[in-house]
């Protein structure tokens, strides 16, 4: 099993539990949880295969599709110890960020892309899925708020790009640079870090 198909699958468990914590948090149905759950895990992967004209990850290998449905159920079945819901999600759905960049970042070097397009790719690849699962859930999306989440994405991809000029193993530039999207994150998080506003301050 490669190292990106590791990190794919990973990525997919990550946000799949990101998409169930969300859908219950808003008290959803069963069905309403899988669904949830299901697209926060495609959703970003799916817009980033269409955009590079390959067929969708997901519909040609089902093992992703198993995947979710298993993250899901163990969410589900271990929410009560989920005490802390808002950080638990916000943990998952930081780690999933950070995989799902790298991995879009190398589907692009796979399709001859230029390293702008592959970081977009990447910052596509983890963002949209939460993109929708915030729609669906009725909330304004991350993305589109102060929190640094993109941001952090486009960083990484950059520091993924610049240490493939280096020396360094492929697996250690894969690691360095997911630590950077996760670092940035919980940063930013803990000293209350943000995009700036045009609003300024609200009466």
């Amino acid at each position: 099993m490669s190292l990106f198909l590791v990190i794919d699958i990973l990525g997919t468990i990550a946000f799949s539990v990101s998409g169930a914590l969300t859908a219950m948090k808003k008290r959803l149905d069963l069905f309403g949880i899988f669904i949830i759950a299901f697209v926060t895990a495609v959703g970003g992967g799916t817009l980033r295969d269409i955009l590079i004209d390959t067929s969708i990850t997901w519909m040609r290998d089902l093992t992703f599709v198993y995947v979710i449905v298993g993250a899901t159920i163990v969410a589900i079945i271990f929410r009560k110890k989920l005490n802390y819901v808002r950080r638990s999600l916000f943990l998952f759905d930081t780690i999933g960020i950070a995989l799902y960049t790298i991995v879009g970042v190398e589907k692009g070097i796979a399709a001859d892309l230029p390293p702008l397009v592959c970081i977009a790719l990447g910052t596509m690849s983890a963002c949209f899925g939460g993109v929708i699962r915030d729609i669906l859930c009725n909330e304004i999306p991350i993305i589109f708020r102060k929190e640094v989440y993109a941001t952090a994405c486009i960083l990484g991809g950059t520091v993924y790009f610049l240490l493939l000029e280096t020396t360094l193993s492929q697996d250690v530039v894969v690691f360095i640079s997911g630590g950077i999207v996760i670092a940035i994150r919980l940063l930013a998080v803990v000293f209350n870090l943000s995009l700036p506003s045009i609003y300024g301050k609200t009466e």
